[in-house]
């Protein structure tokens, strides 16, 4: 199952960027495993210093910005 791992501290645009992830599977009609991290250290181990972030399966996809449902499917294994 794919791992998708939203970064951020909590911010309304991490909380947009989850719903998008959320929008963005359902669309594909798929599963994964939906994970909010939330503690800034974490976060740096994935290199991010501008949240909110998404990586997939712990690769780093976008950062820096709320993805749309459609720049988010992109990033997603087939």
């Amino acid at each position: 199952m794919t791992t998708i791992q939203v970064l951020g501290t909590g911010c309304k645009k991490c909380a947009s960027l989850k719903a998008n992830v959320e929008a963005a599977l359902k669309e594909l009609g798929v599963e994964a495993d939906v994970q909010k991290i939330e503690d800034i250290n974490e976060i740096v181990k994935f290199g991010v210093m501008s949240t909110p972030a998404l990586a997939v399966n712990g690769e780093v996809k976008i950062v820096g910005k709320v993805a749309t449902p459609a720049e988010i499917k992109a990033v997603l294994p087939q």
